[in-house]
């Protein structure tokens, strides 16, 4: 058997240039008939006018000090101008990382509309190589964008419950940039260090924060991210490196986490959502045992086997998708639109502003939605299997909550939720034998959750892979109850949640 599964892995790899001709999104994966992944990302990114430049950024004068670099800015499209700088709390900068050769990472800051002494909240947007500035305008940030390119208050933003980071990152992502290749990274080593080596320096400069409860959220590839980066703030923290970050939790959104498993139930959740039949099922079953292969060959930091095993186990979702044929990805309920499913051109344009550049402070920079040249980067990271820290964090009372919109083919709950039921901790029994119970907003479900300990998982009704753009009451409603630890429990009385 183990010959048979060897002489079928080594087959795939030398035909992957042959295999599925399906089309596979850009956020989350270059199909694995490209031979050169570069070219076919640049392809998708052009079509919706994506494309930058240079994909990774290019500026020179790399001899500023490793230090914050900040400005209070207001949008100049802002639907009501009338609020000052200081009651608007906004910020935008740079910082540059102070184990880089000459990178710079472009974040914003919004402060709580409530209170200061309201959580930090970090946010991470995935891709790899996605800038954050999607969750910003399309998500959960304090605006959306009107067809006129005006902004519009988000009446369900994070920042009403938190004071909320967004950074662009890795760099070349964004507005971030390098004048310096090797600043690009490849794993999630230098991911995390770097965010490490930023938060460092954002406390160092807003004192007024760091006694302040920290949580870490993003979606989609942020599934590494995430725990690679709690991992980072949790060791720092046991080390006494620096600034102590008041790490309380972090949560993962339709993330890929632990691939072996999460590639498994694509065909489950495929049959089960009625995208493909039970001979297709069968049919694509048979390229499993070389897909968890592997991944088993690449482990936690192979470097050649994980970008064979990203080119064999991709055929998987290559072939449902092929038979999907226009389904949306990202939310099975609709058909695609453009190469990337959804039409995100408006931020570009807002983006692309003068007046819009002169309020961040970016200057010229080119800014690049999804780069090409950092997926490529990341590549070799993709299969690695990033549950594997995580169970630490929980025995030391760190917070989890992976939550999952039900309609998401590409991250799906069904994965997900396999991937946190098979998680081995202190908890696992007691987790699994916990009853699944409805998830309330106003009176009404939103959801089904499932909790014990520091660990929750919450499956999302109506929404698809990007929760806080579908169902952006709940989304914020699930935040500001997770982090008072009541996440379970519906308000009292009949009272609103917001």
């Amino acid at each position: 058997m183990g010959r048979n599964l060897s002489f079928m892995f080594l087959s795939l790899l030398l035909l992957h240039s042959s295999l599925s001709s399906a089309s596979v999104p850009n956020d989350l994966r270059l199909p694995s008939t490209a031979k050169f992944p570069t070219i076919q990302a640049e392809k998708l990114i052009r079509d919706l006018n994506l494309f930058p430049k240079d994909a990774v950024d290019v500026v020179g004068d790399s001899s500023v000090a490793p230090k914050l670099v900040e400005r209070r800015f207001s949008f100049p499209n802002l639907a009501d101008p009338s609020v000052s700088l200081d009651d608007l709390g906004h910020h935008a900068g740079y910082y540059r990382l102070q184990h880089s050769h000459a990178a710079r990472m472009f974040y914003l800051l919004f402060e709580s509309r409530n209170s200061k002494k309201d959580p930090v909240v970090i946010w991470l947007t995935g891709g790899p190589g996605c800038s954050s500035e999607l969750a910003v305008f399309y998500e959960n940030g304090p605006f959306t964008i009107a067809k006129n390119l005006s902004l519009v208050w988000n009446e369900y933003g994070w920042d009403k419950t938190s004071n909320l980071l967004y950074v662009d990152q890795p760099t070349g992502t964004g507005f971030s940039y390098s004048s310096d290749r090797r600043d690009l990274r490849h794993n999630e080593e230098g991911v995390s260090n770097d965010l490490y080596d930023f938060m460092q320096a954002f406390f160092s400069e807003h004192p007024e924060f760091v006694k302040n409860d920290f949580y870490i959220t993003g979606e989609s590839y942020a599934g590494h991210y995430i725990p690679a980066f709690a991992s980072r703030v949790h060791q720092g923290n046991k080390a006494k490196e620096g600034i102590h970050i008041n790490l309380k939790g972090f949560a993962i959104g339709n993330g890929l986490t632990d691939p072996a498993i999460q590639y498994q139930a694509y065909t489950d959740y495929a049959l089960e959502m009625g995208i493909i039949k039970e001979a297709d099922y069968k049919n694509i079953n048979k390229m499993l045992p070389a897909c968890e292969l592997a991944i088993k060959l690449c482990g936690t930091n192979g470097k050649i086997s994980c970008m064979a095993s990203y080119l064999v186990c991709n055929t998987i979702f290559s072939k449902i998708m092929g038979l999907a044929g226009d389904t949306n990805y990202y939310d099975i309920r609709k058909k695609c639109e453009g190469s990337l499913c959804y039409d995100f051109s408006n931020m570009e344009k807002f983006l692309n502003q003068k007046s819009v550049r002169d309020s961040l402070g970016v200057g010229d920079i080119e800014f690049v939605s999804c780069s090409p040249t950092v997926y490529q980067a990341m590549l070799m990271d993709w299969m690695r299997n990033l549950e594997v820290g995580i169970p630490a964090l929980l025995e030391d009372g760190v917070k989890l909550l992976v939550y999952a919109g039900e309609y998401d083919l590409i991250c799906n709950w069904l994965g997900n939720s396999r991937w946190v039921h098979a998680m081995e901790w202190s908890g696992q029994k007691a987790f699994v034998a916990s009853p699944t119970v409805p998830f309330l907003v106003n009176g009404t479900e939103a959801g089904q959750l499932k909790s014990y300990g520091p660990l929750s998982f919450l499956k999302v009704h109506d929404a698809g892979h990007m929760v806080p753009m579908d169902q952006p009451k709940a989304a914020l409603v699930m935040l500001k109850r997770w982090m008072q630890d009541n996440l379970s429990e519906a308000p009292e009385n009949g009272v609103a949640d917001m």
